[in-house]
Parts: structure tokens; sequence; C-alpha cells
């Protein structure tokens, strides 16, 4: 099952380094060293001569030189994986696949390959066993003009695929709560573009699975890069410092100036007291909210809309709002504890705001309209504690977790590719290393 009706992303779009790429720059050694052996016995019209593990089959007219192969690739993460990447390596293979001619021009032979690959976004199942695989991208035709392709390749479906797959289960954690795409700062800046990417069809496929409607939400523009998305999220502890510590008066600045499709969600972790500051920001938001509103500016008034609020309490502090139990665990950072607290106060806000009867019924429900934002130190395993718990939390904001191997599904996450098959004489035959074998997928696609 797939996520799109059959459109894949422009090669432009990945800005391949084909120059470098096409002479090994990217590949494992050993890819390199095999494409100049086979190059070579071509030249020699070398035929083979040694003892073959295909029986009853004559191969000593086989050109082992330009020998035509089948190579499988497929992921190795258990039970399933959210396929991502796939696209990219198209556009590898389209730009990169050939070789250089004895004047040294590279003769491209893309259109020489027969290709299937799923689409990205599919879900691909892997049980543990390599006997038993699905296949995402399948390459036929001649090795030595794509052998040195592989190492790239599998980097690229490996990352992706990764990320995408990762940010799924977490989705599934969260039970389709929003997640913030926060791990910008976590790694190499020319990954950004990919990394959101993966996310984008990580939360496509939930929403379909699950029939829900998360939205996608990066933080750089770079991570909405190949799919449209914007950079958004919330203010920063340096921008409450330009501010000389006033968080109120930061958000006040924010909402004046920035466009209104800019979500306003308030930092409120800045004097380590989230409910007090809380409380202080919501009552100046609201004042600029309820001016405009009495004057029949509805439209300008939304800029002072409160969407979220965000505590991001180091997990070594125990904010003054939550009374200590002396557990650090349950004493410091952003525990649930916290969130209740935080919730109650912005539930009954409105109560001390010296209202008039007329607006109080506004007020309440733009206090119980503004959502919390948890972030700091979030994993699968946290989240489902405070799911499980009934944490009032709306929008999760994760970073690193989203990044990494995961710990949780026990597995790694890598991809293998394998010759699986060789043609002799205008037939396939099977040959593969112990314990592989040729195996299919009903979502492959000719490309």
């Amino acid at each position: 099952m797939s996520i799109f009706n059959e459109k894949r992303l422009q090669k432009e779009i990945f800005k391949i380094d084909r120059e470098r790429m096409r002479r090994g720059w990217y590949s494992d050694a050993y890819f390199s060293n095999t494409v100049r052996i086979l190059n070579e016995l071509s030249r020699e019209d070398y035929l083979f001569e040694g003892k073959s593990d295909i029986k009853n089959i004559d191969c000593s007219g086989v050109k082992n030189g330009d020998i035509r192969v089948e190579m499988q690739f497929f992921t190795r993460r258990k039970p399933c994986s959210i396929v991502a990447g796939v696209d990219e390596a198209l556009a590898v293979m389209q730009e990169c696949a050939g070789y250089f001619n004895e004047r040294g021009d590279f003769v491209n032979t893309y259109d020489s390959l027969e290709i299937e690959a799923v689409q990205d976004g599919t879900f691909a199942m892997y049980d543990g066993d390599p006997m038993n695989v699905q296949p995402v991208l399948k390459v036929r035709g001649r090795y030595r003009d794509f052998a040195i392709l592989e190492t790239p390749i599998l980097g690229v479906l490996t990352e992706t695929t990764r990320i995408a797959t990762n940010v799924y289960n977490t989705l599934v954690a969260t039970k389709g709560k929003d997640i913030l795409f926060f791990p910008a700062r976590f790694a190499h800046y020319k990954l950004q573009a990919m990394h959101g990417y993966a996310y984008s069809l990580a939360v496509q496929a939930y929403n379909q699975k699950y029939h829900k409607n998360s939205r996608a939400m990066v933080s750089t523009d770079d991570q909405g890069g190949w799919w449209g998305g914007k950079g958004g999220g919330t203010i920063a502890h340096a921008s409450i410092a330009c501010f000389l510590g006033d968080t109120a008066e930061t958000m006040m600045q924010f909402a004046r100036i920035m466009p209104e499709d800019i979500l306003r969600i308030a930092l409120i972790d800045y004097h380590n007291d989230c409910a007090k500051e809380v409380l202080m920001v919501m009552k100046e938001m609201f004042a600029g909210y309820i001016e405009l509103y009495r004057k029949g500016k509805t439209e300008e008034a939304k800029k002072y809309k409160l969407y979220a609020v965000r505590p991001d309490t180091s997990g070594n502090m125990r904010d003054e709002s939550v009374e200590p139990i002396g557990d650090k665990a349950l004493d410091c950072g952003v525990n649930p504890r916290l969130i209740w607290k935080i919730r109650e106060t912005m539930d009954n806000a409105y109560k001390d705001w010296n209202l008039e009867e007329e607006d109080l019924i506004i007020a309440k429900k733009w206090c119980e309209d503004v959502k919390i934002v948890a972030t700091g130190g979030f994993d699968i395993k946290r989240i489902t504690q405070f799911e499980q718990l009934g944490v009032p939390v709306d929008v999760y904001g994760i970073g690193s977790s989203l990044l990494g191997n995961c710990k949780e599904c026990g597995t790694n996450n890598d991809y293998t590719a394998d010759i699986v098959r060789v043609e002799i004489g205008g037939e396939w035959f099977p040959i593969a290393k112990t314990g592989r074998r040729a195996c299919d997928n009903p979502n492959l696609q000719k490309v």
C-alpha cells in the first residue's frame, strides 16, 4: 500500500553530485575494484574459465565482464518499515548508471536497465528471515554499469526509511497527536530536506492507515523543501532574553509583527515557573485579542490567538509549580504533574481577569483552546507512558529520538542488496549467496 498515486519526485530536486558519484567517490572501494576488473575483462573479451554454481548449463561462453544480473534491495527492520528514499535511489541510477569510454566520456546506460520499484511511503514487511523478504527495488542489467551505485543507494534507502519509520511508530504511540519535527539541530544541515521528506511520508502513511488527520509540522524551511512545507515553531529562549526576560512582551511583539498564519506558541519555562509564566502570557495575549474583537476587528484579533504553550523544563530541574515528592523521575523535567498543572492553570486563567459578563464566555473558550506542546527528551517509551496516563498533551515536539536506531523494535534499520539471478544465453538463472534468494513484492512497479 502506498500513500501516493504513482507520482515520484523529480530527479532535479536531489541535486545529485553526479560527476563524483559516477567515479565511485561515494562508493565502498570494493565496488570500484569490481567495476575496474569487469571493465578490463570486457576489453579482453574474457570467457568464464571457472566452475559454475549453475548446474547442467554450459557457462564456458559467459562474458563475465558484461554479465547481466538481477539485484534486489530490501530492508531488515522488523516487523515493518515505511519505505522512503526510493525516488532518490532512482534518481541516482538515472544520473549515474553507465561507464566511461576510452576517451573518458561518460556513457549513460540507464535506459538499458530494467527496474521495478515501490512508491515512497509503501509499507514493507520483514519477519527476520532473509529468505522471505519484500524487495523495494529490483534492477536488471549489466552489473558493471551500476555496481558502484550500491553504496549510495543503500545509504539513501536506509537513512530515509529509518526516519520515516521512526516517525510513524512515534505517531502510533501518540495516537495521532501532532508531532513537531525538531531534529534539525541533531544532524548535519544538508540532511534536513531528506529528513523532513521522510517525516512527511510517515505522517501521510499514518493518516491513511488510521484514518486520522495529523498535520506535518517542521521547524525549518529546508525540511519542507521537497514537499512544500514551511518551517514553524515557538519563540526561543534567546528571543525572551532579547526582551530582558519578559516572556509576555516577547509574545506580544511576536503576535503583532509575525503573519497570522504562523502559529503563536509560547515557550513558558524561561523562569522555571511554568504556571506563573503561562498566566502572564495568556493575560497579555487575551487583552490584545479582546480589544480588537470588541472593535469588530475580528481578523486582526486572530493575531493574538494563542495556539499553544510549550514547557521545555530541563530533566535535572523541578519546575517551581510542581510540588516536590522526593523522586527525581516524578519531580523533574516535563513530567505528567507539570502538564496537568499547566492545563488546570490555563483552563481557569480567565476567572481572575475582571472581565465584563459578555466577555467571559469568549475568554473561557479562548483559554480552553490553548494547546500544550510537550518537548524535552520525548521518545516512544515516554510518550506511551504519558498517553496511558491520559496526560493532556496536545502536541509532542520531538528531536533526536526520531533520528536514531530503534531500540524498542529490537532490530537494525539496514538495507541490503543481493544479486539473486544472472542472465545466460537469454535466460535468467537463480544465483545467490547461501541464505538468500530472489523474492517478490506485489507493490513493485515497473519504472
